[in-house]
């Protein structure tokens, strides 16, 4: 029996109002790049966009490059002081139909391990009391790590399991086009990948885990969850490479993906590079992955350098990819992001497990901790992670043209 065919002349849904509450709101912004696709278009032309509303503003912090204020007066969006008063219009209940917490950017402490913090647990907290305070619950995205440390991110794993809060984060690379387009099916026999990362090692980090792992949690069995987790750098980290400790084939497999890159040897460029070192991870079924973060070798340019090489067992040749990224505006990549907001919004449902951004985010906080504290073995028991992986689909569209915009 044959599905139902679509009527064309059904009406499309209404669009869902969010609130929408972010650190800051500048040129390039996490919150330009996902709140401005949804107030001015995927491309920022008033054109095609996803079938949201944004109806409320919350900004933490206004430094001089501030766009907030303009837009909200060229398209009647109301700035509340407060996130109470951006969630409820003002009135005596949730007047929206999810939240936006885009917790990245803006001036903000960070602790005695390289940790940035960013108030993510402070924004979900308010706006959960809220949730909790009206008795009603709306569809929340909380933008990348859930938390810079473990605790406030188990924390709010737990408030949302409690409230019944659909609740998606992380980073958009798992949206992304894949150079070549490559799809792990299920059951996947995995057994060892490397991803090459670059940039601030706390920032792009998270980033590289997530690429990672949106990958690794395809082979059999599915995710389990990670025993122990290293950071090593400068010789220590090739000679754990030399060691076999994590490899060399799939590292220089990926690396040929990667087309924005210094010459000569990638050792000796990696050296004295701020930020350059490696992350190991051992998962409790024996996978293992190794997060390079090549800074000195690996440049923003064409596509970036978030690059992938997996071994599957029983074949000889390594799975690669690169997950690109467009690096001039519009920011293409990010309108995948908003795709999957968008879709969650409407359906009450995240496209993809939040315990992949829940692991990751424990991962990445035992890399730190491993880190200051002189690279020691960081065993990980509360990572002991399970879910199952969904197939929403990475971007497959043409890559937008570049725009030039007044910031």
């Amino acid at each position: 029996m044959s599905a139902p065919k679509a009527d064309p002349k059904a009406k499309p849904p209404k669009p869902r109002s969010v609130a929408a509450i972010v650190t800051v709101y500048h040129h390039l912004s996490h919150a330009d790049v996902i709140v401005g696709k949804i107030i001015e278009g995927f491309n920022y032309d008033n054109k095609a966009r996803p079938n949201l509303r944004v109806a409320s503003l919350y900004v933490d912090q206004f430094p001089k490059n501030d766009m907030s204020r303009r837009i909200a007066k060229q398209y009647k969006i109301p700035i509340y002081d407060s996130i109470a008063g951006a969630v409820t219009l003002g009135r005596k209940g949730i007047a929206v139909d999810g939240v936006l917490s885009i917790g990245e950017h803006g001036t903000y402490p960070t602790n005695k391990r390289g940790q940035l913090l960013y108030p993510r647990r402070r924004f979900f907290e308010a706006v959960t009391n809220l949730f909790a305070k009206h008795k009603r619950i709306v569809p929340v995205f909380s933008d990348k790590h859930l938390a810079a440390t473990w605790e406030d991110a188990r924390w709010m794993y737990d408030r949302a399991r409690e409230l019944f809060v659909p609740l998606m984060a992380g980073s958009c690379l798992p949206l992304l086009w894949r150079r070549p387009p490559l799809r792990l099916p299920l059951k996947t026999e995995l057994v060892e990948a490397v991803q090459i990362g670059y940039g601030p090692f706390e920032g792009y980090g998270f980033h590289a885990l997530e690429a990672v792992q949106c990958l690794a949690e395809r082979r059999r069995g599915g995710e389990s969850g990670v025993r122990w987790v290293q950071h090593l750098s400068g010789e220590e980290m090739w000679r754990a490479m030399d060691q076999g400790r994590w490899s060399r084939p799939l590292l220089e497999a990926a690396m040929t993906r990667v087309s924005a890159h210094a010459k000569g040897d990638y050792r000796k460029l990696t050296a004295k590079a701020a930020d350059a070192g490696v992350v190991l991870i051992e998962y409790r079924d024996g996978f293992k992955a190794a997060i390079a973060m090549l800074n000195g070798w690996v440049y923003e340019g064409e596509g970036g350098g978030f690059a992938f090489a997996g071994r599957i067992r029983g074949q000889d040749k390594p799975v690669t990819t690169l997950f690109y990224q467009q690096l001039d505006d519009p920011f293409g990549h990010f309108a995948a992001q908003v795709r999957a907001i968008d879709s969650m919004m409407h359906t009450g449902h995240a496209p993809f497990p939040v315990e992949r951004t829940l692991l990751t985010t424990g991962i990445l906080d035992a890399a730190m901790t491993s880190r200051a504290e002189k690279n020691r073995r960081v065993d990980t028991p509360h990572l002991a992670i399970r879910y199952q992986p969904t197939d929403w689909p990475f971007a497959t569209e043409p890559v937008p043209r570049p725009i030039k915009r007044k910031p």
